[in-house]
């Protein structure tokens, strides 16, 4: 069975980069993009803009892995809060609501519009070509995106409990078989 993944598009700007997502954002391709985010976090960009215009949706694991930067980055190096470092740009509303009923919707700002932030970029877009995970990192990716929506808001846990149960017992027989 193929899993659809999400196609990662990278602009940058000065301090700013856009990550347009394009398709289903999903527990594959959370390990790219956690990593490209890293990845320009060690190259000195310090606001994000999330271009979900074409993103169709995100699962559980992919707003855990969001949550979980936009928790990161959402206080700065004086750690004081700041509401600018991951921006959401036109997030369809099945996304918005499930933003909003994981209680993670507060750590960003989600803007609707055209992209304009971008028009003197000195680089044209670029496709992320991404990571090779092992099931291991994967596994491992999940459990801790579901443990984060867990720990963000309790009303969270009746829905991840059984998941993150499963998904530690997947990771023990991964460690076990090595």
């Amino acid at each position: 069975m193929t899993t659809s993944t999400a196609k990662l598009l990278v602009f940058v700007s000065d301090q700013l980069a856009c990550v347009k997502i394009t398709g289903r954002a999903n527990f594959v391709s959370s390990i790219d993009f956690k990593t490209l985010i890293h990845e320009l976090l060690a190259k000195g960009f310090t606001c994000f803009v999330l271009d979900l215009t074409d993103c169709v949706l995100m699962d559980s694991t992919f707003l855990g892995v969001l949550a979980g930067l936009g928790l990161q980055l959402s206080s700065g190096q004086s750690g004081q809060p700041r509401g600018d470092a991951i921006e959401l740009m036109n997030p369809n509303p099945r996304v918005a609501d499930l933003l909003e009923n994981l209680g993670v919707l507060h750590l960003f700002r989600v803007v609707t519009g055209p992209m304009t932030q971008l028009e003197n970029g000195k680089d044209e877009p670029a496709a992320y070509a991404g990571v090779s995970a092992t099931r291991e990192e994967v596994v491992t990716n999940c459990l801790e995106a579901h443990k984060l929506l867990m720990a963000l808001d309790p009303g969270n846990i009746p829905k991840f409990k059984e998941v993150t149960q499963f998904l530690a017992e997947d990771l023990k027989r991964i460690k076990n078989a090595q």
